[in-house]
C-alpha cells in the first residue's frame, strides 16, 4: 500500500472519528428544548459533553489539516467551493462554545435561554454543513481541468448533498438520544431511551437513502456489504434501545456510522472529488498528493502524536464515564 493510499484511509478514519464523536455531542444540544423539562436537567445534559465536546472538535481540525498536509489539491478545490458554508459551520461553533461557558454566568432565566439557544443553533448548523462538505466530496463538483469549481457558491447544493447533510442531522440526534439514556439517571434517562427508540428508524432513514444513491453512483460489492452492515447495526441499536442496554445501543450506532463512513470513502477510492463536467477533470489520489518526502514526515509525526491524542481523550472519557441526574447538579449561585 502506497504512502498516498495510507493517508486517503487516515484521514477517512479522521472524519470517521469527528462523525461519530461530535455526532452525539451535537445531538445533545439539539435535544436540549425537547428533554429538558428545566434549567436543572438542562445543565445535566450540558455536563453530559461538558468534559468533552472540545476534545471531540480536534479531530475537524485534524482532518482539515491532513487534507491540507497530504493532498492539497483536494483540500483547496472543496474547501474554496465551500468557504460560505464553512464560515457558517465556523460560527455556529465559535457561538457554541462561547454558550457553554457563558449560560451559568449570571442568574438569570432570560439570560440562560437565550444562550440555550444559541447551543441550540450551533448543535444543528455544524452537523449540515458537515454533511453537505462529505457528501460534496463524493458525489462531486464543477471542476474545470485546473481544479477550479465552476458556477456560483452553490454550485454543489442538489437534492442527493442535502440528502447527505440531511443524514448527519440525523444520525446526530439518534447519537445524542442513546449518548443522554447512557450518561444520564432517572427521568432524564428514560425519556432519552424512549426517544431514541422513537426517533431511530425514522432519523436515519436519509442515511440509508444517501447511501443508496452513492452505491448507484460509485458502488460495488464491497459497498454493498458495508451497507448492510449499516443496516443490521442500525437494527441491532433499534433491538437493544429498547431493551435498555444503553452501551450496547450507543455501540451498535457507532458501528452504523463507521460501516457509512468506509462505504462512502470506498465509493470515492482512487479519487478524491469527482468532477461533475468532465470526468478528465476528477481529481485522484496520485495526482493530488503531496510529495514523498511530505507525506514521510507526516507518517512519522503521525505515529508518534496520534497515540498521545487517543490515549488522552481515552483517559478523559473514562475519568467521566459514570451517569450523571438532577442530584449531582449544586443549587444555582451568583458568580
Amino acid at each position: 500500500m502506497t504512502l498516498e493510499t495510507i493517508w486517503f484511509c487516515v484521514i477517512a478514519l479522521f472524519w470517521l472519528g469527528y462523525l461519530f464523536l461530535e455526532g452525539f455531542d451535537f445531538g445533545v444540544g439539539m435535544l436540549m428544548p425537547v428533554l429538558a423539562k428545566d434549567n436543572t436537567e438542562r445543565r445535566v445534559m450540558v455536563n453530559t459533553i461538558g468534559p468533552v465536546w472540545d476534545g471531540n472538535e480536534v479531530w475537524l481540525i485534524v482532518a482539515g489539516g491532513a487534507m491540507f498536509a497530504a493532498f492539497p489539491g483536494w483540500y483547496a478545490s472543496l474547501f474554496s467551493a465551500a468557504y460560505l458554508p464553512l464560515l457558517v459551520v465556523l460560527l455556529a461553533l465559535i457561538g457554541r462554545g462561547v454558550a457553554f461557558e457563558y449560560r451559568g454566568k449570571v442568574d438569570s432565566d432570560r439570560w440562560r435561554r437565550n444562550w440555550d439557544r444559541v447551543i441550540g443553533i450551533g448543535s444543528w448548523i455544524p452537523p449540515f454543513g458537515v454533511g453537505l462538505l462529505l457528501a460534496t466530496t463524493v458525489l462531486g463538483l464543477p471542476l474545470d481541468a485546473d481544479g477550479n469549481r465552476v458556477g456560483g457558491p452553490f454550485a454543489a447544493l442538489s437534492l442527493e448533498t442535502l440528502l447527505g447533510a440531511i443524514a448527519v442531522v440525523g444520525f446526530s440526534l439518534v447519537h445524542g438520544a442513546a449518548f443522554l439514556a447512557l450518561k444520564t439517571e432517572g427521568d432524564l434517562r428514560h425519556r432519552a431511551r424512549n426517544l431514541a427508540g422513537r426517533l431511530l428508524p425514522v432519523a436515519l432513514l436519509p442515511l440509508l437513502a444517501f447511501l443508496i444513491v452513492v452505491q448507484l453512483r460509485s458502488g460495488d460489492l464491497w459497498t454493498l456489504f458495508l451497507i448492510g452492515v449499516a443496516v443490521i447495526a442500525a437494527v441491532v441499536a433499534w433491538f437493544k434501545i429498547r431493551m435498555g442496554r444503553e452501551g450496547q445501543a450507543f455501540a451498535a450506532l457507532g458501528g452504523v456510522i463507521a460501516a457509512s463512513a468506509v462505504a462512502i470513502f470506498v465509493a470515492l477510492y482512487p479519487n478524491v472529488l469527482p468532477s461533475t463536467l468532465d470526468a478528465a477533470n476528477t481529481l485522484t489520489i496520485a495526482g493530488e498528493a503531496s510529495s514523498p518526502y511530505t507525506l514521510t514526515v507526516m507518517t512519522w509525526v503521525a505515529l508518534f502524536g496520534a497515540p498521545a491524542v487517543l490515549i488522552y481523550q481515552g483517559w478523559t472519557y473514562w475519568v467521566f464515564r459514570k451517569r450523571i441526574g438532577t442530584r449531582h447538579i449544586p443549587p444555582v449561585h451568583a458568580p
